[in-house]
């Protein structure tokens, strides 16, 4: 049997995605309050690298869980391997995740697969692995990581993009109506523009290299603002005030109005046919 370090008092946060980005912003804010983390993604030395510097600097225990969520089982490993160390899970925070900029025609089934796996099923499976426990404790949080293109009508090319993170919006907005009187807090997060590897890692890099920065925002920003604001059980939270703007717009014009104007936006991060 392996010898485990003795359980903490500390509340347990699961973060996915944890490696770079708004997923490490979650866990730095988390351990910056106070909560154990576990750190969860694809790059393990990524992931040992951040536990060995919270454990340093905020002297909570931190640990790294390597998972890839396109991985139909996934969710139920991570799940075990927090278990085999007598933790459960207090907050989960679901950032994992990637887009396909080429259109759907010309992208590979499996990558469209991927993409739902990663988007849609890993926080649907991590939330109903987690929920029954938090419900129990009566407190738990959980932190769905969408976007404000949620709010969209959808353009050429990321086309499972705003459906997915349509998704997690109504999901949350579903699961925080169940759970908010058992102390679970349930928020959907669409951030606007956010200076990570995400652009990078999805082709956009050029793309997105000559945005104006003033209304870029970091991972820290979008942490901090949504972790308050979920701990006050807001369910839909667009962090900074120009994304708030804009999803007000998304949100109150009729369609027929705002159509032209998010195609022709789409256009701009959309990568080609072939």
């Amino acid at each position: 049997m392996l010898d485990h370090p003795p359980r903490s008092k500390n509340r347990l946060a699961l973060i996915t995605g944890a490696s770079s980005g708004i997923g490490a912003g979650f866990a730095r804010h988390a351990a910056s309050q106070g909560f154990d983390v576990a750190l969860c993604a694809r790059r393990l030395d990524r992931l040992e690298a951040l536990a060995k510097e919270i454990k340093a600097t905020w002297s909570v225990e931190a640990f790294a869980v390597e998972a890839d969520l396109s991985v139909r089982d996934a969710p139920e490993k991570i799940i075990g391997s927090i278990a085999d160390r007598d933790r459960s899970v207090d907050v989960l925070v679901n950032n994992a995740g990637f887009s396909i900029p080429k259109g759907f025609a010309w992208s590979p089934l499996e990558a469209q697969r991927n993409f739902l796996a990663v988007t849609v099923e890993a926080p649907t499976a991590l939330s109903h692995l987690v929920v029954g426990d938090m419900i129990k404790n009566r407190w738990g949080r959980i932190i769905n990581i969408s976007s404000i293109t949620a709010f969209s009508q959808g353009g050429k090319g990321h086309t499972l993009y705003p459906g997915g993170k349509s998704f997690l919006v109504k999901f949350s907005q579903s699961l925080n109506a169940e759970t908010k009187n058992y102390g679970v807090h349930v928020s959907a997060i669409c951030p606007g523009f956010v200076k990570t590897e995400f652009h990078l890692a999805n082709d956009m890099d050029d793309q997105m290299r000559n945005k104006d920065a003033w209304y870029w925002q970091t991972p820290e920003d979008i942490a901090v603002e949504s972790w308050r604001r979920n701990e006050k059980g807001v369910e839909v939270i667009v962090p900074g005030f120009v994304p708030k703007i804009a999803a007000t717009f998304l949100k109150l014009v009729p369609e027929q109005l705002s159509t032209p104007f998010t195609r022709k936006a789409a256009e701009g991060y959309y990568v080609g046919d072939g």
